[in-house]
């Protein structure tokens, strides 16, 4: 683990592989509740080709965060995934993103598109404006915006599976997280005191003409089970971010690198070698 100071906050990465001239750092951006840990599955197939670089956005693992303090923001990670890509130095990189690390992908390269290369989203997470959502809610889970209030609170009244289990089943459907690994619930469980600052984190939806105005090479990725707004999103994205591609991983659901790492590995490198 390495460490790099960004906008007065130390942030924590994982620097493997060596890559070449050819290939651009790849630096990787993860979700709600992740950290530098999240992408362990890929960072093997990923590495043997490029230079990657997994990062903990602000008060994530290592931080045991206490909750105090008014800097979990959207913007503020956006300004600082920013900030870290430029004080990598090494020009423009090539990001990937998954759920929230996938919405900050897309404002990185709305914002800076001169810092990237390329960009692979996995199902990024957030709100489509209205203009943009399907006339009909879409089959699947109970939607997560209201459950992220009501987890916030368990966590304050210490009750963390039960806010993780909320949280968890309501993104990949009820009892999802009675089934995972001990080692997947303790990363979680590493994070849990940021669930509270994700309620007034100021997320702002994706507007249309911010997915046309980006002009960076775009993957959007999503797992052929996951259901609800989130296997919505991404195509949605798709359709009016310009050249956009799109792939499905089959049989995975919203943590698609996770359950399919080689398959995940393959299309990304296969879209960064394009």
């Amino acid at each position: 683990m390495q460490t790099l100071s960004v906008n007065g906050y130390d942030m924590a990465y994982l620097d493997v592989g060596r890559g070449n001239e050819s290939s651009p750092a790849v630096v990787l951006v993860h979700g709600t509740l992740g950290d530098f840990r999240t992408w362990n599955a890929v960072l093997g197939p990923l590495s043997r080709t490029h230079r990657v670089i997994s990062l903990s956005l602000r008060r994530f693992f290592p931080e045991h965060w206490d909750g105090v303090g008014n800097d979990y923001l959207m913007a503020q990670h956006v300004d600082d995934v920013i900030g870290f890509i430029e004080k990598l130095n090494v020009g423009p990189v090539d990001v990937i993103g998954h759920s929230r690390g996938g919405h900050i992908g897309f404002r990185v390269a709305q914002a800076r598109p001169d810092l990237l290369r390329k960009a692979v989203l996995a199902e990024p997470g957030g709100d489509l404006e209205p203009a943009l959502q399907p006339a009909t809610p879409p089959p699947g889970p109970v939607p997560l915006g209201p459950r992220v209030p009501l987890a916030a609170e368990m966590v304050r009244n210490g009750d963390i599976d039960g806010a993780l289990a909320l949280f968890v089943d309501g993104i990949d459907g009820e009892g999802a997280w009675a089934r995972w690994s001990a080692v997947a619930r303790q990363q979680l469980r590493d994070n849990i005191h940021t669930l509270p600052g994700q309620v007034g984190e100021n997320r702002k939806p994706f507007l249309r003409s911010e997915a046309e105005s980006i002009r960076t090479p775009t993957l959007l990725i999503g797992g052929g089970d996951t259901k609800g707004a989130r296997a919505v999103i991404w195509r949605v994205l798709a359709e009016h971010i310009p050249g956009a591609r799109t792939a499905v991983i089959p049989g995975t659901r919203h943590w698609m690198f996770e359950q399919a790492p080689q398959e995940f590995s393959n299309v990304v490198l296969e879209f960064l070698a394009a």
